[in-house]
């Protein structure tokens, strides 16, 4: 009987975001099969009891947020981290989850007011990319939710929120953001004369303070989060969900920051941390940050491997449990997939196989990628080392098997600075800043009504 053995050390999972290929390698076993967030059912009966009730918790110009809402906000922040989450945390989230669907409620509502609609396809393109970013096959959130007793409408109703006011941020005050080809200019000038100093990639997550008065409140809700961060929950899918900026659906990535690009707190901070670290909560300007250190680099001067591929892949009908005993149409796909091994000889034969038989939403070219940033070591090694042209043994991983060829491999300064990333960050920069400034005039304009055990 033909099982699916273990390929030498990786499994592949391709997802293609922003350009460029997101590998997720995971050693194949029934234990690391479904993602992390699987981890909260097995803590279920040990967790308070969340739903339940229809108090009202605030009223916010006409329309109500109950204390179902809240609960059902932190079963999903348990979900997100695979966590599972004590009464007393549950109580240190509350306070601040009514505050940020408050703020999600006013968004809406001006989104409303200016005949701004979001469709349900951009809300289906935002979970997949949500998905994609923490490693988990399409659909994996939504199944989540529903085998857990949470209703899809709260995660529905957030990022249509965040989708609504980016998209209002964008007509409304669109103008106003004028990037010069002169602002960029100077910007490289500025660039050029730090060249071999070091700057940083960086997550964010930011917690606001609206009041002073709610200032402790946002503190221990960070150092909540930080915890689970710590833990071992998903950076992207937290700040998915908690982050209260414009890059809150790109996973908090703020991308490469010099330290005089940052708050000089943040800066103290990113300048001492380990690659991989979560800060504490750092007080800045209208909240709390906190970051995470994903790389750092010399500006004008960053040799890194960049490898170009091809890549076909052969899906299971049904989610691959035991690799002993794989389902007839499994060991049909690895069947496929050795074949090429001995049929594919180039990058053109592969590019042409995929383009042919290549199941939706599965990317065959995925750009250009950064070798010395692919993990398992086992995989990169691969890559480094493989010769050009020639397929990959099957890759096998829980929702199919994957082979790849190699196109091109050469050493690039992946240092400079390009114009379109100073274009991008300066843009950034000016909608947050716009972002701010028109949610600080909506909660002074607002009526709203705290009651209840909201914990404001």
């Amino acid at each position: 009987m033909q099982t699916l053995r273990r390929c030498p050390g990786p499994l592949l999972r391709g997802l293609a975001g922003a350009g460029a290929l997101v590998l997720a390698l995971q050693p194949l076993s029934t234990a690391a099969a479904p993602p992390a967030v699987d981890k909260a059912p097995a803590a279920a009966a040990a967790e308070p009891k969340l739903i339940g009730g229809s108090r009202i918790a605030a009223v916010v110009n006409s329309e109500v947020i109950s204390e179902a809402d809240i609960a059902n906000r932190a079963r999903l922040f348990a979900i997100s981290t695979g966590l599972p989450l004590s009464q007393e945390v549950v109580d240190r989230l509350k306070p601040q989850i009514l505050r940020q669907l408050i703020d999600e409620r006013l968004r809406v509502q001006e989104a409303q007011r200016r005949k701004i609609v979001i469709q349900d396809t951009q809300i289906a393109a935002a979970i997949k990319e949500i998905e994609s970013r923490n490693n988990m096959p399409p659909g994996a959130l939504r199944a989540k939710l529903a085998s857990d007793g949470v209703s899809n409408r709260t995660l529905i109703d957030q990022i249509r929120a965040q989708l609504a006011w980016s998209q209002m941020l964008r007509e409304v005050i669109g103008e106003k953001i004028n990037i010069t080809d002169t602002d960029v200019a100077d910007q490289q000038k500025l660039a050029a004369q730090k060249v071999g100093q070091t700057e940083y990639r960086l997550g964010e997550i930011f917690i606001p303070v609206d009041d002073p008065a709610n200032t402790a409140d946002a503190q221990h809700f960070a150092e909540t989060v930080i915890s689970e961060l710590r833990a071992g929950a998903p950076f992207p899918m937290i700040a998915a969900q908690f982050s209260q900026t414009q890059t809150a659906l790109e996973g908090g990535q703020l991308g490469w920051q010099q330290t005089n690009q940052l708050d000089p707190a943040v800066a103290r901070i990113v300048s001492e941390m380990p690659i991989g670290a979560v800060s504490n909560p750092v007080r800045v300007p209208g909240g709390f940050s906190i970051v995470t250190l994903q790389a750092k680099r010399e500006i004008g001067n960053q040799m890194a491997t960049i490898v170009t591929l091809r890549q076909a892949f052969f899906p299971f009908s049904t989610p691959l449990i035991d690799p002993q005993t794989p389902t007839e149409q499994q060991r049909q796909a690895l069947t496929r997939a050795r074949s090429l091994q001995f049929s594919i000889k180039s990058c053109e034969q592969m590019d042409a196989y995929a383009k042919a038989n290549n199941p939706a939403n599965r990317p065959i070219d995925p750009g250009e990628i950064r070798a010395e940033g692919v993990n398992p070591p086992a995989f990169r090694q691969l890559l480094e080392t493989i010769p050009l042209g020639k397929p990959t043994e099957p890759l096998i991983s829980r929702d199919g098997i994957a082979v790849i060829s190699v196109c091109t491999r050469e050493q690039k300064n992946i240092g400079e600075i390009t114009a379109t990333e100073i274009r991008n960050r300066l843009i950034n920069e000016r909608v947050e800043m716009l972002s701010r400034q028109a949610m600080r005039d909506l909660r002074r304009k607002a009526s709203i009504d705290i009651r209840g055990s909201g914990g404001v």
